[in-house]
């Protein structure tokens, strides 16, 4: 390459329209996934306090709402349940009439264009708090993926258009899969967690799911933070099980584990920025420490250039309104 004062990259960076040009990156609103916590009851719509902006709401709302997020042109939601009751196995995580199937129901009559995704675990329908079935304090792994595979089906049989196991259990995609396939949804896409850490970022969404632990951690089936090559194996676990799409939570703090999901694997990925994520901006923001409109879209746009092809982001409605400003 040429030297100063030849080469002078700045050229590039003086005129608005030129920057505009040679960008690499774009967002767009095919990229979003918009996570939603829906509860038993009507007409409730209860603003979360650690997470401003985001609400647990019954299915007359939660309906409402899909239908504003349809009209923004966002394409799916994911869906996250708060049951009427919970017991030792999280009976209604598979149940006909549980909160996830009646919501899908009531969302596909409504909304004909809005793809719906449904978060396969245990943790927000058991009466402990974790993601599978217990003995002790240890959860039993193939008892637990036995559970998930039932939930997986009654989603798929009140309408869900992909199904996104979160547990981390070993050998759930594969159990899934074989469960689908049995029943005749072969055409149902499964959205892996693949690489889902034990992070210290999904604290507000304990808030809004009430699935935090009632003793211990989940350090026993999440990742371990420091660990690279073990999200590799992971990956390549689910891949080799039938996952069509695979998922990095959280995102912002593991850039560098997007990037090598999406470089070795070459599949669709996606990435979540999780609720400590969207928290600590709506935070900083609220207090004028940060512009905040444009940290969220920095911060959006740096998930993409790791490599995600799709990004659950609790800012969805604000990026897509942002989106149309710009155009």
């Amino acid at each position: 390459m040429a030297d100063y004062p030849t080469k002078r990259l700045r050229r590039l960076r003086y005129n608005p329209l030129v920057r505009d040009m040679v960008r690499e990156t774009y967002l767009n609103k095919n990229d979003l996934i918009y996570p939603l916590f829906v509860m038993h009851g009507t007409n409730i719509k209860n603003e979360i306090r650690s997470m401003p902006g985001v609400y647990q709401m019954s299915i007359d709302v939660l309906v409402k709402e899909c239908m504003e997020v349809e009209s923004l042109g966002i394409p799916a939601v994911i869906l996250f349940g708060l049951p009427e009751h919970k017991d030792e196995v999280g009976s209604e995580a598979y149940a006909e009439h549980g909160i996830i199937q009646e919501a899908i129901r009531a969302i596909k009559a409504s909304c004909k264009k809005l793809l719906v995704i449904t978060d396969v675990c245990l943790c927000e329908y058991t009466s402990h708090g974790h993601c599978g079935v217990l003995d002790g304090e240890n959860i039993l792994n193939d008892e637990t993926v036995s559970l998930l595979a039932k939930e997986a089906i009654s989603h798929a049989q009140a309408g869900a258009d992909i199904i996104a196991p979160s547990d981390m259990m070993d050998g759930r995609i594969g159990a899934i899969r074989k469960a689908l396939d049995y029943k005749g949804f072969t055409h149902i896409p499964i959205m892996s967690y693949a690489v889902k850490y034990a992070s210290g970022f999904y604290g507000p969404f304990r808030d809004a799911a009430d699935s935090a632990p009632a003793f211990g951690d989940r350090r026993s089936h999440q990742m371990d933070v420091a660990n690279s090559n073990e999200a590799m194996r992971e990956a390549e676990s689910d891949i080799e099980e039938g996952a069509d799409m695979i998922m990095v939570k959280p995102a912002g703090a593991y850039l560098d584990i997007i990037h090598r999901v999406k470089e070795k694997f070459q599949m669709p990925t996606a990435a979540y920025q999780v609720s400590g994520e969207y928290a600590m901006i709506k935070a900083a923001g609220k207090m004028g420490w940060i512009d905040e409109e444009r940290v969220m879209i920095e911060s959006l746009i740096g998930i993409k250039r790791a490599g995600a092809d799709m990004i659950l982001t609790y800012f969805a409605k604000e990026v897509a309104k942002y989106l149309d400003k710009q155009k």
